[in-house]
């Protein structure tokens, strides 16, 4: 094989072994036939411990760490479309912990903690980038609801520190801090072990690992209603058939209050799109991730060069996965202000992913007045951070029948007795 005269080139493809050029070649000719597949796609059985229903992030992380921490292997994952197609695939990827509240820091501390260990965990690549990710503040208000979160983010022994805009600039240096500008940025803070990882990867590295412990995954089947005598769930209907099962997990984002109407119960929920873009790729210019919740706009880079840039919900209840055009020009109005070398740049494409929000912005992960049956929804705009420690506290629950003290205080039962935890400045964006 000639190799192309440039530097590094021959040096490569010297130091790589022949079959795998070969393999290289072959593999991209075939349109990768014949790869084994990463997970098993069987038919379901007529009955299961436990099923969890929804497929994306969270219902395999808590399929996942049933069958690891629990031992509980004879599980089914139900999903009405394909692996990762909600909005786990929707999302824009940021993974942090500076929330406010004790309840709120100590399952996303715990979350975060799990990523940094998790490509390890699954032995499959989540490409985790603990890249930092900073909080703008455009006014005094801003600055005081910063110094507040650093330091109850410091007594719950989450990192976080506060930056001047000179060490903004520094870090940032792209960005628009002008004190006349359109969004003065007055200071920020930081989360250093904050950062990204890739949708798809998380959803593929948890499949992978359940099936291998024995999790049925089926996919294109949809849940029409459950089953349920004298209070206690018995069977999920579904496109395939009737499954029996003695537990069933309810994990499906924002079509949460959907599930629990065929149930027979109530969720305080409401069902919002919000938005996300995606730009042209260019090279690297952004290595962290900047929020700002008084314009309600977030952006970071990735891998590919790309500018993913979220916003905020839609003002009406909906379904719908696609762009909303004023949502879309209030935040690229934002973006291009802070960032004014974007202002010429193209969008690739838009869409929408289903947020399901609860009246406290805080999430639920909790047993249900359905015996056997439980409910992990409602995490607004900060579902994707929290998979890992969702799926392993929502596990505990599942199979212990009780909370874990992780998620006890996210309990159903809390919009009965007032114990609210409110976290509606937590997000920085929406919520």
């Amino acid at each position: 094989m000639t190799c192309p005269e440039k530097e590094g080139w021959g040096t490569a493809f010297e130091m790589m072994p022949r079959y795998s050029i070969f393999s290289l070649i072959r593999n991209a000719l075939s349109y990768h036939e014949g790869w084994p597949r990463a997970w098993r796609s069987p038919e379901p059985k007529s009955s299961y411990d436990a099923i969890i229903v929804g497929g994306g992030g969270h219902g395999l992380a808590t399929a996942y760490y049933l069958a690891k921490n629990h031992g509980m292997t004879n599980i089914a994952v139900v999903e009405r479309g394909w692996i990762g197609g909600g909005n786990t695939g929707r999302n824009t990827t940021i993974v942090r912990s500076n929330y406010l509240w004790d309840e709120s820091a100590a399952l996303y501390e715990h979350a975060l903690k799990l990523w940094e260990g998790l490509s390890q965990d699954l032995n499959f690549n989540v490409m985790f980038s603990q890249r930092g990710v900073l909080n703008l503040a455009h006014n005094q208000h801003d600055l005081r609801e910063l110094s507040r979160r650093i330091n109850a983010n410091r007594l719950n022994g989450v990192d976080s520190e506060f930056l001047s805009p000179q060490e903004i600039k520094a870090l940032v240096p792209i960005m628009d801090l002008r004190a006349n500008g359109r969004y003065p940025v007055l200071g920020a803070s930081i989360q250093r072990r904050g950062g990204t990882a890739r949708h798809d990867a998380v959803a593929w590295g948890y499949a992978r690992a359940a099936d291998a412990l024995g999790v049925d995954i089926i996919q294109q089947c949809p849940v029409t209603g459950f089953q349920v005598e004298d209070g206690q769930v018995r069977a999920v209907e579904t496109a395939k058939g009737t499954i029996q099962a003695r537990k069933v997990g309810i994990v499906t984002a924002g079509h949460s209050s959907v599930m629990a109407g065929m149930a027979g119960f109530r969720l305080p929920v409401q069902s919002l799109p919000l938005q996300a873009l995606v730009s042209e790729p260019i090279k690297p210019v952004l290595d962290t991730v900047i929020m700002s919740g008084a314009v309600h706009a977030y952006v970071s880079q990735s891998d590919k060069g790309e500018l993913v840039i979220g916003a905020g919900v839609d003002s009406y209840i909906g379904y719908g996965q696609r762009g909303s055009l004023p949502v879309t020009e209030q935040t690229l109005g934002a973006i291009c202000e802070l960032f004014p070398m974007f202002r010429r740049m193209r969008m690739l494409r838009q869409w929408g992913g289903i947020v399901d929000v609860c009246p406290d912005a805080s999430p639920i992960l909790s047993k249900t007045p359905v015996g056997g049956m439980y409910i992990n929804c409602g995490w607004g705009t900060g579902g994707f951070k929290a998979t890992p420690g969702s799926g392993w506290a929502f596990a505990h629950t599942v199979a212990k029948d009780e909370p874990h003290p992780l998620n006890a205080a996210f309990s159903l039962d809390r919009f009965r007795t007032g114990y609210l935890i409110d976290e509606h400045g937590a997000a920085a964006v929406a919520h």
